[in-house]
């Protein structure tokens, strides 16, 4: 071989390797975007009980534009952490987070406890 088609190959390789590197680099940045939102509750966890009035509902999103917690809009950090304190009536409570994305994509999760108003500490006291 020759030192001019050995440039050849060596031009029309590294053309191709450098296609093939920009083709997949904008797939792996794409893939966020493709694959949509996604959301996770991480407190409280599903259907646990509680006594506490303030219940502290937290989680994270990824690749949202736009959430809420029980239809009211609610915010992330930098990181895409969410927590708000929520007040609920004691007995059965659903909690549900609904996220969108720019495209109109949606997910949703929700999170079911019990609030209980029943105090041991007050019986044992009181009688």
């Amino acid at each position: 071989m020759n030192s001019v088609a050995f440039r050849r190959l060596i031009v029309r390789t590294s053309i191709v390797l450098l296609i093939v590197l920009i083709l997949g680099y904008g797939f792996f940045e794409a893939h966020r975007v493709l694959s949509g939102p996604s959301l996770t509750i991480e407190t409280p966890i599903d259907g646990s009980a509680i006594s506490s009035t303030a219940v502290t509902l937290t989680g994270s999103a990824r690749n949202i534009s736009f959430l809420t917690i029980n239809d009211a809009p609610a915010f992330i950090d930098e990181e895409g952490n969410f927590s708000a304190t929520l007040s609920p009536a004691p007995g059965y409570a659903i909690f549900t987070v609904s996220a969108r994305d720019r495209f109109g994509r949606s997910a949703s999760d929700a999170v079911h406890i019990t609030v209980l108003n029943y105090c041991p500490i007050k019986d044992i006291l009181y009688g």
